[in-house]
C-alpha cells in the first residue's frame, strides 16, 4: 500500500491548521470539487451531506471562510424559516450558502413547501464512507493528535480490518490507547491485535 498523503485541496484557499487536518482522497473528491466550483451552481446555495465525522462540518467553515459564505452546520435541525430567508437572501446578496446536513432531499423533506421547493433547486455534495486511503491517513492523523507515531505495517493492519466508518476510526484510536498505557506498550502490530481482542474484535 503506498503511503497515504494529504493533497492539497484543489481550492485557491489558505493552508491554514484547519485545512492541513482535510484530507482529500476519493471518498471526498467530488464534494471538494463541487464546492470549488461554487460559481456554476443553478443557485447560490447547496447541500453538503455525509457522515458523521467525515469532515463535512470543517470543510464547510473553510469553504465559508474562504469565499465570505454562510454555514448552517445540522441545517435539518434549524428553525425552517429561518433557513427559508437565508436561502433567498443568499440569491438577492450573491453571497453562497452552504446547509450541512446528515440527509439530502427527498430524505430530508421539510414541513414548509418553499423551503422543500428551493432544497430541491439546490445542488447536493456528499461526503461518501472513507476508503482505504483516507482510512489510513486518518489512522496517522488521530495517532498523532495523542502524540503517538503508527508505524507503516501497523497502519496497514488497521486499514485492513477497520469498519469503514469514520467514527469506528476515532473509538479505534482511543481503545488502542488506553490498552497500550495499561500495558506499558508501544503501538505496534502485536499491541494493535491485543487491544483488539481485548475489545472482543476479531484481529
Amino acid at each position: 500500500m503506498m503511503a497515504p498523503a494529504q493533497i492539497a485541496l484543489p481550492l485557491d484557499w489558505p493552508q491554514g491548521d484547519a485545512t492541513r487536518r482535510f484530507i482529500t482522497s476519493d471518498a471526498n473528491r467530488l464534494a471538494v470539487a463541487g464546492l470549488a466550483g461554487w460559481r456554476d451552481w443553478p443557485v447560490r446555495a447547496a447541500i453538503l451531506t455525509g457522515p458523521r465525522r467525515s469532515g463535512r462540518s470543517l470543510l464547510a467553515r473553510i469553504f465559508a471562510a474562504e469565499v465570505d459564505g454562510r454555514v448552517f452546520d445540522d441545517a435539518q435541525d434549524h428553525d425552517e424559516e429561518a433557513l427559508f430567508h437565508a436561502w433567498n437572501r443568499a440569491q438577492e446578496e450573491a453571497r453562497p450558502l452552504l446547509l450541512v446536513a446528515d440527509e439530502s432531499p427527498p430524505h430530508w423533506a421539510p414541513a414548509l413547501p418553499d423551503l422543500a421547493t428551493r432544497l430541491a433547486a439546490s445542488p447536493v455534495w456528499r461526503i461518501e464512507a472513507p476508503d482505504d486511503t483516507l482510512l489510513a491517513a486518518l489512522f496517522a492523523l488521530h495517532f498523532a493528535d495523542r502524540g503517538l507515531a503508527l508505524p507503516p505495517e501497523a497502519q496497514a493492519y488497521l486499514v485492513a480490518r477497520a469498519e469503514r466508518s469514520y467514527w469506528e476510526v476515532e473509538r479505534l484510536v482511543e481503545a488502542i490507547d488506553r490498552f497500550a498505557i495499561a500495558e506499558r506498550a508501544r503501538i505496534t502490530v502485536p499491541t494493535i491485535r491485543r487491544a483488539l481482542e481485548a475489545r472482543g474484535q476479531a484481529a
